[in-house]
């Protein structure tokens, strides 16, 4: 029944919607701009890989609406939606497509990108751990899918506008607030305490093991040679 005020978007989820945002535009203009800020680039990519671990637990274990299960966009769902007949709340099936779309554009970036390098002063944080050509041939890949990338929050952000101005669907607000009205359905539920420090600690370990601390330190280059003294 229509007329409700329903919990559509846990504050977990919230947060990291936002704060990949934050950290996507962010690693876009520190890669345009190189130069000094790439080591910038660098930590916001890691940042992006523990948002990205979070997300992904807390798609199993999170509230209701914001686990993979409940979008997961089928076939059947795809055609449903097309052909007017969908019901739901949360992402529409192609919201969802979207959404897994990006998550899994951004996970092939934040890979590349802790083995790639700019041929000039930096390398990721893992480069050590693959071949000088694989890890160049991975930068080629970092830096065209960064144009895919841009290409997909267009679009994304475009279709925020559409239903937005168009199908009156404020998509903004409930991202915002957490709340919805004139919804079907029931509030979101789960995804409490537990569930919440797992999908944490998940992220940490995945930040610090891209973050290369756990591999040996190099070994200290040699002293120069002696001057003779004539």
């Amino acid at each position: 029944m229509k007329g409700k005020r329903i919990l559509l978007w846990d504050l977990p989820t919230r947060l990291f919607h936002w704060l990949l945002v934050v950290a996507v535009v962010a690693a876009v203009v520190t890669g345009q701009l190189g130069g000094s800020l790439i080591d910038w680039h660098g930590r916001i990519g890691l940042v992006i890989a523990g948002l990205l671990a979070f997300r992904i637990v807390w798609g199993m274990l999170g509230s209701t609406y914001a686990r993979f299960a409940q979008f997961f966009p089928t076939p059947g769902k795809i055609k449903a939606y097309l052909a007017g007949r969908w019901q739901g709340e949360g992402h529409n099936p192609l919201g969802a497509l979207s959404v897994f779309g990006l998550l899994a554009l951004l996970t092939v970036q934040v890979a590349t990108g802790l083995v790639g390098n700019d041929d000039i002063a930096f390398s990721g944080p893992l480069a050590d751990l693959v071949s000088r050509e694989l890890s160049n041939r991975l930068t080629g890949l970092h830096h065209l899918l960064a144009k895919v990338l841009i290409a997909l929050v267009a679009l994304h952000v475009a279709a925020i506008g559409f239903y937005g101005h168009v199908r009156k669907q404020r998509l903004l607000k409930p991202m915002i607030t957490g709340w919805k009205d004139d919804a079907e359905g029931e509030s979101a539920a789960g995804g409490g305490p537990a569930a919440l420090i797992v999908a944490l600690l998940v992220a940490v370990a995945v930040m610090y093991g891209a973050s290369g601390a756990w591999l040996p330190a190099p070994p200290p280059p040699p002293p120069p040679a002696a001057t003779p003294n004539w």
